[in-house]
């Protein structure tokens, strides 16, 4: 039992990010809450039957009513029994001492809840008399809520981070009239291009997350039934080196303890998860029910919602912005707001005061100053106020990057943007106009990819990378590098990136990674505050990754449709990479780099094209020849 809690505190502290509210969950600090709530939990049934497990705290002052904050999860509401209570509870310390009923609710087939899970279960638009999804679970939860739970004002809100953060963006989908106000925050939006894939490319470094959520249990329980890979090596580069093809990794997901060392078992999979992801390496109609942003054309203008991301955010970067811009698209009436800091997963939740990504310092009270003067604010209009259009609050809050500060916009991206494009010329050049139409050719040796950080460890998801010092790629004979001269006044992005790369390879298949890096001057002193810089690494110098993406070659024009490239021949490979708000200061250089691996973040590519590279063999792994042509370039979205 002591194992099991183990593990799921630590598989709940890396996907909600929430390690600094841990921290201070002392004893001393575990009276609030027992103080000032009651705990009740109950099984709700939905429509279908199945019993979802719930818990409520209550204010114990039953003079005025409250609204329901909610959050829906996978990861586990509890603590579970009579007495054991959270000693933090609600979006933030501030929700939490001023009043309202908190609820926490394990989602279908996990935890205490009944039924099958299913892993970001499709939404079914028309659904037959008791037929159940998330949003009718959702749907069917709130109306219990409201009848049941005394006290209530009528008011819900839903919130969560990460797959949580899903969850809340569910809760908006053909919503229940009580629902007023909802904050998805870091959700995921489609698993083809969050989380364990990037634009078709699978996350080879989220490996030992896989067993989280692909294991099977049809029973509730209040003990984790899942464990994760054992390893055995702190050296994750060196470990997916040494095992090769991906269907090397088939024997970590066989859970009924067979002999592996049978040949004629190691494809068995009993993981369900591992088993989605290997059969279908395309996007296909199996990830494509899954995406819930093609569904936000049903998202009521009853509803404000406020998406919140970080800048820096390795697992959810994708979601929580197609979730603004969906709901942007479709409710023309709706409220919708975005936040985006300089934060890594979740990292707006901690208490920490001063905010750091990897090595890299921010300024203090960045989480602080969210939660106090805009979460609560948001919560409090639409739930206890007269939940008007006039919430105080801008139409995007968003942290410039560069500038190390916040700017308020009334539209995402800024209305007083241009599109600018920058080519990649010979000699290293990133400059303003074409200058001619050269190659530059590189060698992409499967034997020795690109490492994706200079500092690999075997961790359950890698966070720190998101602004890794880019030197030790610049110079490599692999990564080809542009850069712009050294900038005579500030140069502000805000909004998408799209890469026009021009390629060809000797082989019929690669992968296409693109970074965008601020060269910091070289006479920089280092900032007094920021004391996690790694020993080695000073600010002078320091090429700080603003924004990457891959983009799988085959996928180049179609996501459901992959082919292989035709070898030699020169081929358009356009690359979105997500939006980033950086200003390139004065002083600085703005530069570029290519490259076709990114090892162990993403699985190795085998550089000849097979129909499914989760089953690709030893002999389809081939060391190629790479062009990229002068004529290529980078569009950005620049502040004027």
């Amino acid at each position: 039992m002591k194992k099991h809690l183990i593990l799921f505190v630590f598989s709940f502290l890396l996907f909600t990010n929430c390690d600094k509210a841990k921290k201070e969950e002392t004893p001393k600090k575990i009276t609030y809450v027992a103080d000032n709530y009651t705990k009740k939990e109950v099984d709700i049934e939905m429509r279908d039957g199945t019993k979802l497990h719930t818990t409520i705290y209550s204010p114990k002052d039953t003079s005025k009513k409250y609204p329901i904050l909610m959050q829906r999860t996978p990861y586990s509401s509890a603590p579970y029994g009579e007495g054991n209570m959270k000693t933090k509870i609600g979006p933030n310390v501030h929700l939490m001492k001023e009043g309202n009923i908190i609820v926490y609710q394990d989602v279908r087939g996990r935890w205490m809840s009944e039924g099958i899970y299913d892993n970001m279960r499709a939404y079914i638009p028309n659904k037959k008399e008791n037929e159940s999804d998330e949003v009718s679970d959702t749907y069917d939860t709130i109306d219990w809520l409201i009848k049941n739970v005394e006290n209530n004002n009528g008011n819900v809100g839903t919130w969560g981070i990460s797959y949580p953060g899903h969850y809340a963006t569910v809760s908006t989908i053909d919503a229940h009239p009580a629902l007023k106000a909802a904050s998805p925050q870091a959700c995921i939006g489609d698993f083809f291009f969050d989380d364990f894939h990037h634009n078709g490319a699978f996350l080879l470094s989220y490996f030992r997350a896989i067993s989280l959520f692909g294991t099977y249990k049809d029973t509730p329980t209040d003990s984790a039934w899942y464990s994760f890979p054992k390893m055995n090596s702190q050296d994750q580069y060196q470990f997916f080196l040494d095992k090769g093809p991906l269907k090397n990794l088939n024997e970590y997901f066989k859970y009924d303890k067979l002999d592996v060392a049978n040949t004629s078992k190691k494809e068995i999979i009993d993981d369900f998860f591992w088993k989605e992801i290997t059969e279908h390496p395309n996007y296909d109609s199996v990830w494509q029910s899954k995406g819930i942003i093609q569904h936000l054309n049903k998202v009521p203008s009853s509803v404000a919602t406020m998406i919140v991301g970080g800048w820096f955010d390795a697992e959810d970067l994708y979601g929580p912005l197609e979730t603004y811009k969906g709901i942007e698209k479709h409710g023309k009436d709706n409220y919708n707001t975005l936040v985006f800091g300089p934060w890594d997963h979740g990292k707006w939740a901690s208490s920490g005061v001063k905010n750091y990504v990897g090595n890299y310092y921010f300024g203090d009270s960045i989480s602080l100053k969210f939660q106090k003067e805009i979460e609560t604010k948001f919560f409090n209009h639409f739930l206890k106020e007269n939940g008007d259009k006039n919430s105080g609050l801008p139409e995007a809050y968003v942290f410039d990057s560069g500038k190390k500060e916040w700017q308020s916009y009334d539209a995402w991206p800024p209305k007083n943007v241009v599109r600018e494009d920058w080519f990649l010329s010979e000699n290293q050049k990133l400059t303003s106009t074409k200058k001619s139409t050269e190659k530059i050719n590189f060698i992409s040796d499967i034997k020795r990819p690109v490492p994706y950080s200079e500092d690999i460890k075997t961790v359950f998801t890698p966070r720190k990378y998101m602004t890794d010092d880019q030197r030790f790629a610049a110079r490599r004979p692999d990564v080809l590098v542009f850069e712009t001269d050294v900038l005579t006044e500030d140069y502000t992005l805000a909004g998408d990136i799209l890469a026009k790369l021009k390629v060809a390879t000797t082989g019929t298949a690669a992968d296409w990674i693109v970074k965008i890096v601020d060269v910091h001057p070289t006479d920089l002193k280092d900032d007094a505050k920021n004391n996690k810089l790694q020993d080695h690494l000073k600010m002078s110098n320091y090429h700080l990754m603003v924004r990457s993406e891959v983009l799988r070659g085959r996928f180049r024009n179609s996501f459901e449709n992959p082919e292989p490239f035709v070898p030699n021949k020169k081929t358009d490979v356009n690359i979105k990479l997500q939006d980033v708000f950086h200003t390139f200061k004065k002083g600085h250089k703005l530069q570029v780099q290519v490259q076709s691996t990114w090892f162990p973040l993403i699985d190795l590519n085998p550089q000849t094209y097979v129909d499914n590279i989760y089953k690709a063999n030893e002999k389809d792994f081939k060391t190629q020849t790479h062009t990229v042509f002068t004529d290529s370039s980078i569009e950005f979205s620049v502040l004027k």
